[in-house]
């Protein structure tokens, strides 16, 4: 009888491995899996989870933006974009749709909840600073990262669909350049967030902050929409979780925005029209003249003398008219809306969106660096100082 010299291999069990193997397939990001497209998933997972080098560039960042905010310069926020690492953790969340592992969701969250920290603290450190030394400054960038807009909407997919396309076409090499598209709809809400709370803006931190969540499960939603379409999908009942859970938040964050702007007050775009003053005049009835008649007489007859009323001036009572209030249209070119201050350069006491309308209640005033400055009156009621450059008006004022 022949002894056969090989045999069939049997599965191995996790109990019979090494102790170095066991360690490593416990750590594994991934369910456990020998075909190709687990080891495909394995090494995506491995590209999107950041290193060192992710919070270091992520402090650099947060420091690079707080002064950004501080100085107002555009210069700094495009710095602070680029010095921004490679956000792989975004990416990492909906990637553990596909993957289904929750080990895997955990370690992208909290990775990416430490940088959002680090953003955060930063930017309220620098906000705090800037309250300190440079009180009533006149911050005209931050309320651009405070508001929702659709091209913020579209960049951000834009961004993250790249992303999630190159990464799955090259998975050895980072997007780099799609994720700084990312990095400026997350990262600077954020920051501007921070910097507003301690600064002393009132409503841009709350809002910062939504604009933040609200892009942050756009990407998640994006992104694995793009996976799904790649022809990744849900490995099992988690994953298929997962998706549902993004979808049904980035579906009530939609009704919330919705919510927000109609409930915002429409101001309808036109201008007062000029009523005529009515004017009083008063006229004297002109009296019949009194005639002394002759009476007949033998002699003959003489001329009688006539008393006549001579015609007095009509007085004429006239209402002096009063001046035209002027109104004006916030105009900011360079961003969404202006701040509406206590005082010229003083503490902001609101924000109004381009295209809002206000009446001038002022003349010009001079304020610091050689600004100029007018006392408005919001359609609520409002009365504050804003920024001569800022406003339109329809027609020219006096002193304008």
């Amino acid at each position: 009888m022949s002894i056969p010299s090989s045999e069939p291999l049997l599965p191995e069990d996790e109990n019979h491995l090494p102790p170095a193997r066991r360690r490593r397939v416990r750590r594994s990001l991934l369910p456990a899996g020998g075909d190709e497209r687990a080891a495909f998933l394995e090494q995506l997972a491995h590209q999107v989870t950041p290193g060192y080098e992710f919070f270091l560039f992520t402090f650099l960042a947060g420091l690079i933006l707080g002064v950004a905010i501080l100085l107002d310069s555009p210069a700094f926020y495009l710095l602070a974009v680029l010095v921004a690492p490679f956000l792989g953790p975004v990416l990492g969340l909906s990637l553990a749709v596909v993957v289904g592992s929750g080990r895997f969701f955990l370690k992208a969250l909290g990775s990416l909840l430490i940088a959002c920290l680090l953003i955060f603290g930063l930017s309220l450190l620098a906000g705090g600073i800037g309250r300190a030394i440079l009180p009533g400054s006149t911050l005209t960038l931050p309320v651009n990262f405070s508001l929702f807009s659709i091209p913020n909407f579209v960049v951000l997919a834009i961004g993250v669909g790249l992303a999630n396309y190159m990464l799955v076409r090259s998975p050895r090499q980072k997007p780099l350049v799609a994720s700084v598209a990312i990095a400026y709809e997350l990262l600077l809400p954020l920051g501007v967030a921070g910097f507003s709370l301690s600064y002393g803006l009132p409503g841009s931190w709350v809002d910062g902050l939504m604009v933040f969540v609200v892009h942050l499960a756009w990407s998640a939603l994006v992104g694995s929409i793009v996976l799904f379409i790649m022809g990744l999908k849900p490995a099992n009942v988690f994953g298929y979780t997962l998706g549902s859970s993004i979808i049904l938040i980035s579906v009530i964050a939609a009704v919330l925005i919705t919510g927000l702007m109609t409930t915002q007050p429409i101001v309808v775009a036109t201008l007062p029209t000029a009523t005529p003053t009515p004017t009083l005049t008063t006229v004297l009835s002109p009296q019949p003249s009194a005639t002394q008649s002759p009476t007949p007489s033998p002699l003959p007859p003489t001329q009688t003398p006539t008393a006549t009323i001579q015609p007095t001036f009509t007085p004429t009572v006239t209402v002096t008219p009063q001046p035209t209030p002027v109104w004006a249209r916030v105009f900011a070119p360079m961003s969404d809306g202006a701040m509406v201050r206590e005082e010229p350069g003083g503490k902001a006491v609101t924000s109004l969106l381009n295209g809002s309308l206000v009446q001038v209640i002022s003349e010009p005033v001079r304020g610091e660096g050689n600004s100029v400055w007018v006392q408005v009156r919001t359609d609520t009621g409002l009365i504050g100082w804003m920024l001569q450059t800022l406003l339109s008006t329809a027609t020219p004022a006096p002193a304008w």
